[in-house]
């Protein structure tokens, strides 16, 4: 079964999606934060066939938790009831690293979600 990534942003979400396997990451879309946010994420992970998402767990320099952690984690309450399962995994500044890598794109922060996705499908493989 796949998963679902997310980089979570007060004005843009980024998605990505893992293979069956879960060995790999890839960028999907890029969604505006907006009302409508919850249902256009269920319907993506629906039609990805996922029950299961990793959003970034953003925080300072300090390690301190910041607006868009604390806006996320009502993002993630708010995914829990409505059946998703949804872990934290560590972020920091992805979206930068992201345009490092393939230049300053509109798919930037699907290509962050993918990298918040595979660093936690990277760190379950290792734990096993």
């Amino acid at each position: 079964m796949r998963i679902l990534g997310i980089d979570y942003g007060s004005k843009r979400v980024g998605v990505a999606v893992s293979d069956e396997g879960r060995q790999f990451a890839l960028p999907v879309s890029v969604v505006t934060n907006t009302a409508t946010l919850l249902e256009e994420i269920e319907k993506i992970a629906i039609d990805n066939e996922s029950r299961e998402i990793v959003m970034g767990e953003s925080r300072n320099y300090r390690g301190e938790p910041n607006e868009i952690l604390l806006d996320s984690l009502e993002f993630k309450k708010k995914l829990e009831k409505n059946g998703f399962t949804v872990y934290f995994e560590p972020e920091f500044m992805t979206s930068i690293q992201a345009e490092r890598w393939q230049g300053k794109t509109e798919l930037i922060d699907a290509s962050a979600a993918a990298i918040i996705l595979q660093c936690y499908l990277d760190r379950v493989r290792q734990e096993k």
